[in-house]
């Protein structure tokens, strides 16, 4: 009975587009009205049949209802092809109104066949405007719940995406992909075998159509199952060959792409697979765009796929990765802050791995890019240029006495007076690393910059000191040279470490007999050596 509600409410959807449109040949119907008039009636008997209980048997009710469905589906196909013919123009009211808030959920469900009707039967002219109504309403779930249940219309956008009318494509694309974000329903239109079409338009199709089919693979492929069917159909063949012809222009389809190539990443085998495939060159490739968009999206996907696989990390090496990521983050390029932090984050993970890729990074000059921006950055930027430095001061020792011939020293002194304690904490660590080096505690010392103010920073009463901890290693370790102990002792703020001195800190203890031995000694010099 169900069935043939339906195909009645969709023979009705087609007589009222056929009413809104012009015929220059009103004759054609003159043979399908009258037989659509008297399976009506037909059907108003069975009606009346059912409802009076006047069967023998329900083995010969639904005899009779299988054939007026018979019936009401030829009809449909005959509009259907009076439609193909050209005899009917678009005319006006194309589309009915959608049902107001509050319908019932049947007027909602008469409304969605009527644009199922249109989809089917209607011109190009037709299509497109219901395809515009049917996205719509599909940001809204009771009405994805309604045209998912109408199964014919996932078939028919599926059918769309192999049309060249272009905006047909775009829409129908569009549709596919709003229904793809509602988790209730993926596993649904995935049954229905809408993965290879989107996968045929990442093949083909062009522009937003295939950046919208990208975008409904990317939401169906947070599942790992239906990444599976994505990888098993072509879809990694046809994604990365997307990024590979990309002119650099790709913006929001590249976005998009990797997006999806993300998800599939996640999956080991698929990963494997990606890389044999020739993705790290391929992405390389793509981080010289000069599109922001594609840049980012690029250098994100190849930290996803060497993260924690070091072989994969070589490999980007080898590819001249890190020299891709240096040159985009020069002060000159154009790219905006936020670009600026996606390639510190990924210099941070792809170079940190071992001594060889650190000494790469090096040799292309990184750290006068890093100096400046720890310099001159916005404040978020300056803030990740301090980590990247911290991790650094952390390192080998021939980096160590690269900093502090580049210049750090005086930048962690300055941001000693941050408003951040985290950022003063990390610059008093990153400095009590970098005069653990004989040559740069000599630099440091013979500057004004950074005795006096560290012990300054010591007061107790002064709202800013840093942390304690770090600064007294620092000194502790400018005592180890004669030039350190007297420029402390020296000092208007020694004071500052005295008192902590007295108040029990044992580094402050240690520094304070540190320079009193030395005094002492001294004083002995003079009296032996006259």
């Amino acid at each position: 009975m169900e069935n043939a509600r339906n195909k009645l409410e969709e023979l009705n959807s087609g007589l009222i587009a056929a009413g809104n449109c012009d015929s220059h040949e009103n004759s054609v119907f003159s043979d399908l009205i009258p037989a659509i008039v008297l399976s009506v009636n037909d059907c108003y008997d069975l009606a009346r049949r059912c409802v009076k209980l006047s069967y023998s048997g329900k083995l010969l009710m639904q005899s009779d209802l299988d054939v007026v469905s018979a019936k009401i589906e030829l009809h449909i196909k005959n509009l259907a092809g009076i439609y193909t013919a050209g005899i009917l123009t678009q005319g006006y009211a194309i589309v009915v109104s959608k049902p107001g808030i509050g319908a019932c959920r049947d007027d909602m469900k008469f409304y969605v066949r009527d644009l199922l009707t249109r989809l089917k039967i209607g011109d190009m002219g037709m299509k497109s405007q219901a395809l515009v109504a049917l996205n719509e309403i599909v940001e809204e779930e009771k009405y994805v719940k309604i045209v998912v249940e109408t199964g014919e219309i996932i078939k028919v956008l599926m059918n769309f995406l192999e049309l060249a009318e272009m905006k047909i494509q775009e829409e129908s694309a569009k549709v596919i992909s709003v229904i793809a974000g509602f988790d209730s329903y993926k596993s649904v239109i995935v049954a229905a075998g809408i993965i290879a079409p989107l996968i045929q338009v990442l093949e083909k199709g062009s522009g937003l159509v295939k950046e919208r089919a990208a975008g409904a693979l990317h939401k169906l492929t947070e599942n790992s199952d239906n990444a599976w069917s994505v990888s098993a159909q072509g879809g990694v063949t046809a994604l990365l060959k997307i990024c590979t012809y990309s002119d650099g222009g790709g913006g929001k389809s590249i976005t998009s792409v990797c997006g999806v190539l993300r998800n599939l990443a996640g999956v080991e085998e698929i990963k494997r697979f990606m890389v044999e495939e020739g993705a790290v060159s391929v992405f390389i490739k793509l981080m010289r765009s000069k599109d922001e968009a594609s840049l980012i999206s690029a250098i994100e996907f190849l930290q996803i796929l060497a993260s924690g696989d070091d072989s994969i990390r070589q490999m980007v090496l080898r590819e001249g990765g890190i020299h891709s990521l240096v040159r985009a983050l020069d002060p000159k390029s154009p790219f905006s802050t936020k670009a600026r932090e996606t390639i510190l984050r990924a210099i941070e993970s792809l170079c940190f791995f071992s001594t060889s890729s650190l000494n790469i990074l090096m040799g292309y000059g990184f750290l006068d890019v890093l100096l400046f921006f720890l310099r001159k950055g916005e404040v978020s930027l300056q803030e990740l240029a301090l980590k990247v430095a911290y991790r650094l001061c952390g390192t080998s020792e021939e980096t160590k006495k690269a900093m502090g011939d580049a210049g750090f020293m005086p930048e962690f002194v300055r941001l000693l007076d941050s408003k951040s304690f985290g950022i003063q904490e990390m610059a008093a660590e990153a400095l009590s690393n970098l005069v653990l080096i004989p040559r740069n505690r000599r630099r440091f010392v013979q500057e004004d910059y950074g005795v006096g103010r560290i012990l300054q920073l010591l007061n107790p009463e002064e709202g800013k000191s840093g942390n304690k901890k770090f600064l007294l290693s620092t000194l502790i370790s400018l005592t180890s040279c004669n030039s350190g102990r007297r420029k402390i002792a020296n000092s208007g703020y020694k004071k500052n470490l005295e008192t902590l001195a007295e108040a029990e800190v044992m580094d402050a203890k240690r520094i304070v007999k540190k320079l009193s031995t030395n005094r002492f000694r001294n004083i002995l010099n003079v009296i032996w050596n006259p």
